[in-house]
């Protein structure tokens, strides 16, 4: 059976305190900025962190060295430049991926596309060119210069040629 604390003589009661700090546990890689659903901007947003959008926006988004991410209730009506790009929600633009497009079932995007990889889940709706490009010249470069060349082996001509038969 139970008994109530409150009945038993040496039990003391400690009140609440009212000195609470939420502790931050959120590294800086794991923050980003995120529109909410009733938010509605007009305009040219670009950053570098990445972007949650599950709001409605109307014009330019410019991040070129992060990932943005339309959420489902997300509607987008603006070109967008980013290094990824993940579409849950409607987009209505031109879109530059400098690294990966990511279309899941529920997304449909009609406008122009640009990027170096893309993923289209069954179910997502496109409409418009798909270009997909390879790396950049200038980023070749870097990374041949990065890695050791190793020298190409020496290739022995051959001295006679084959016999043909019924030649």
């Amino acid at each position: 059976m139970l008994e109530n604390p409150a009945s038993q003589p040496n039990t003391q009661r400690n009140p609440p305190t009212s000195n609470f700090t939420p502790s931050k546990n959120l590294s800086g890689a794991m923050e980003q900025g995120t529109i909410g659903p009733s938010i509605v901007i007009k305009g040219e947003i670009s950053g570098t962190e990445p972007l949650y959008i599950d709001g409605r926006i109307e014009g330019k988004i410019n991040f070129g060295s992060s990932r943005v991410t339309v959420g489902r209730s997300g509607q987008v009506a603006a070109n967008i430049v980013a290094k990824e790009l993940v579409v849950m929600g409607t987009v209505k633009g031109n879109v530059e991926c400098s690294e990966r497009l990511d279309m899941r079932a529920e997304g449909a995007l009609t406008g122009d596309v640009i990027t170096r990889l893309i993923s289209v889940e069954a179910g997502a709706m496109m409409k418009g060119s798909i270009e997909v490009r390879q790396k950049q010249q200038k980023e070749v470069q870097k990374e041949e210069k990065a890695q050791p060349q190793a020298k190409p082996a020496q290739v022995e001509t051959p001295k006679a040629l084959p016999a043909v038969a019924g030649a």
